[in-house]
Protein backbone atom coordinates (compact mmCIF):
# COMPACT_ATOMS: atom_id res chain seq x y z
CA UNK A 1 0.00 0.00 0.00
CA UNK A 2 1.27 3.49 -0.88
CA UNK A 3 0.23 6.47 1.22
CA UNK A 4 0.45 10.04 0.02
CA UNK A 5 0.38 12.70 2.75
CA UNK A 6 -0.90 16.08 1.60
CA UNK A 7 2.25 17.68 3.02
CA UNK A 8 5.61 16.09 3.83
CA UNK A 9 7.53 18.48 6.10
CA UNK A 10 10.69 18.37 8.18
CA UNK A 11 8.92 19.39 11.39
CA UNK A 12 5.73 20.79 12.88
CA UNK A 13 7.36 24.23 12.82
CA UNK A 14 7.22 24.16 8.99
CA UNK A 15 3.41 24.05 8.97
CA UNK A 16 2.03 27.01 7.01
CA UNK A 17 -1.14 28.27 8.68
CA UNK A 18 -2.24 30.15 5.58
CA UNK A 19 -2.18 26.92 3.50
CA UNK A 20 -4.39 25.16 6.04
CA UNK A 21 -6.78 28.10 6.23
CA UNK A 22 -6.98 28.16 2.42
CA UNK A 23 -8.04 24.47 2.54
CA UNK A 24 -10.82 25.29 5.00
CA UNK A 25 -9.09 23.59 7.94
CA UNK A 26 -10.60 24.50 11.31
CA UNK A 27 -8.95 21.92 13.57
CA UNK A 28 -5.46 20.38 13.72
CA UNK A 29 -4.90 17.03 15.42
CA UNK A 30 -1.34 16.19 16.42
CA UNK A 31 0.20 12.86 17.30
CA UNK A 32 2.04 13.07 20.63
CA UNK A 33 5.32 11.17 20.87
CA UNK A 34 7.97 12.17 18.35
CA UNK A 35 5.58 14.68 16.75
CA UNK A 36 5.11 17.37 19.40
CA UNK A 37 7.45 16.01 22.08
CA UNK A 38 10.45 13.73 22.34
CA UNK A 39 9.22 10.18 22.71
CA UNK A 40 8.78 8.85 26.25
CA UNK A 41 9.69 12.15 27.92
CA UNK A 42 6.19 13.45 28.61
CA UNK A 43 7.59 16.97 28.34
CA UNK A 44 6.91 19.74 25.83
CA UNK A 45 9.67 22.16 24.96
CA UNK A 46 8.93 25.84 25.42
CA UNK A 47 9.25 26.26 21.63
CA UNK A 48 6.56 23.65 21.03
CA UNK A 49 4.18 25.13 23.60
CA UNK A 50 4.62 28.57 22.01
CA UNK A 51 4.02 27.08 18.54
CA UNK A 52 0.83 25.29 19.66
CA UNK A 53 -0.40 28.41 21.44
CA UNK A 54 0.18 30.50 18.31
CA UNK A 55 -1.58 27.90 16.14
CA UNK A 56 -4.55 27.81 18.51
CA UNK A 57 -5.37 31.41 17.59
CA UNK A 58 -6.58 30.23 14.17
CA UNK A 59 -7.42 26.56 14.76
CA UNK A 60 -8.88 24.23 17.33
CA UNK A 61 -6.04 21.98 18.52
CA UNK A 62 -6.04 18.47 20.00
CA UNK A 63 -3.62 15.61 20.49
CA UNK A 64 -4.60 12.14 19.30
CA UNK A 65 -2.21 9.53 20.65
CA UNK A 66 -2.01 5.75 20.66
CA UNK A 67 -0.37 5.98 24.09
CA UNK A 68 -2.61 4.36 26.71
CA UNK A 69 -0.50 4.96 29.84
CA UNK A 70 -2.72 7.06 32.09
CA UNK A 71 0.10 8.45 34.26
CA UNK A 72 1.97 9.55 31.12
CA UNK A 73 -1.08 11.23 29.59
CA UNK A 74 -1.82 12.95 32.93
CA UNK A 75 1.74 14.29 33.01
CA UNK A 76 1.27 15.72 29.50
CA UNK A 77 -2.14 17.22 30.35
CA UNK A 78 -0.66 19.09 33.32
CA UNK A 79 1.55 21.13 30.96
CA UNK A 80 -1.10 22.49 28.61
CA UNK A 81 -4.76 23.19 28.02
CA UNK A 82 -4.90 21.03 24.91
CA UNK A 83 -7.52 18.28 24.70
CA UNK A 84 -5.80 14.88 24.58
CA UNK A 85 -7.38 11.75 23.16
CA UNK A 86 -5.34 8.72 24.24
CA UNK A 87 -5.46 5.04 23.31
CA UNK A 88 -6.59 6.05 19.81
CA UNK A 89 -5.47 2.82 18.14
CA UNK A 90 -4.53 4.61 14.92
CA UNK A 91 -4.87 3.81 12.04
CA UNK A 92 -8.38 3.19 13.37
CA UNK A 93 -10.47 6.33 12.82
CA UNK A 94 -12.99 6.08 15.68
CA UNK A 95 -11.20 8.53 17.97
CA UNK A 96 -10.53 11.00 15.14
CA UNK A 97 -14.21 10.95 14.19
CA UNK A 98 -15.24 11.32 17.84
CA UNK A 99 -12.92 14.32 18.19
CA UNK A 100 -14.47 15.93 15.09
CA UNK A 101 -17.96 15.47 16.54
CA UNK A 102 -16.85 16.96 19.87
CA UNK A 103 -15.30 19.94 18.06
CA UNK A 104 -18.44 20.22 15.89
CA UNK A 105 -16.55 20.04 12.60
CA UNK A 106 -16.64 17.86 9.52
CA UNK A 107 -13.66 15.52 9.00
CA UNK A 108 -12.74 17.46 5.84
CA UNK A 109 -12.22 20.53 8.06
CA UNK A 110 -9.57 18.68 10.10
CA UNK A 111 -5.90 17.99 9.60
CA UNK A 112 -3.92 15.09 11.10
CA UNK A 113 -0.22 15.75 11.79
CA UNK A 114 2.11 12.91 12.70
CA UNK A 115 5.48 11.26 12.27
CA UNK A 116 4.26 7.78 11.27
CA UNK A 117 2.84 7.04 7.81
CA UNK A 118 1.26 3.72 8.81
CA UNK A 119 -0.57 5.06 11.86
CA UNK A 120 -1.02 8.84 11.84
CA UNK A 121 -1.20 9.52 8.11
CA UNK A 122 -3.18 6.39 7.28
CA UNK A 123 -5.73 7.24 9.99
CA UNK A 124 -6.05 10.80 8.67
CA UNK A 125 -6.48 9.57 5.11
CA UNK A 126 -9.08 6.98 6.13
CA UNK A 127 -10.99 9.76 7.94
CA UNK A 128 -10.88 12.05 4.84
CA UNK A 129 -8.67 14.62 6.55
CA UNK A 130 -5.80 16.70 5.26
CA UNK A 131 -2.59 15.00 6.39
CA UNK A 132 0.86 16.29 7.27
CA UNK A 133 3.77 13.92 7.71
CA UNK A 134 6.67 15.32 9.73
CA UNK A 135 10.00 13.87 10.77
CA UNK A 136 10.54 13.14 14.44
CA UNK A 137 10.83 16.27 16.57
CA UNK A 138 13.83 14.61 18.23
CA UNK A 139 15.42 12.88 15.24
CA UNK A 140 18.90 13.95 16.36
CA UNK A 141 18.42 11.97 19.59
CA UNK A 142 17.08 8.76 18.02
CA UNK A 143 19.22 5.68 17.70
CA UNK A 144 20.26 4.04 14.42
CA UNK A 145 17.65 1.27 14.71
CA UNK A 146 14.79 3.75 15.19
CA UNK A 147 16.02 5.82 12.24
CA UNK A 148 16.24 2.67 10.09
CA UNK A 149 12.67 1.65 11.00
CA UNK A 150 11.50 5.17 10.11
CA UNK A 151 13.29 4.85 6.76
CA UNK A 152 11.56 1.53 6.05
CA UNK A 153 8.16 2.88 7.02
CA UNK A 154 8.59 5.87 4.75
CA UNK A 155 9.02 3.54 1.80
CA UNK A 156 5.20 3.33 1.92
CA UNK A 157 4.94 7.02 1.01
CA UNK A 158 3.98 7.98 -2.50
CA UNK A 159 5.61 11.27 -3.45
Amino acid sequence: MRIKPDFNLNSIYDIKEEELLARGIKCVFFDLDSTVMQSKTGKFTEETLEFLNRLSKNFKIAIVSNNCKKHYINMVEEQCDIKIYSNAKKPDTKVLKLACREFNIDEKEACMVGDRPLTDILAGKKANMTTILVDSISKDKEGPLTRFVRFLERLTIRK
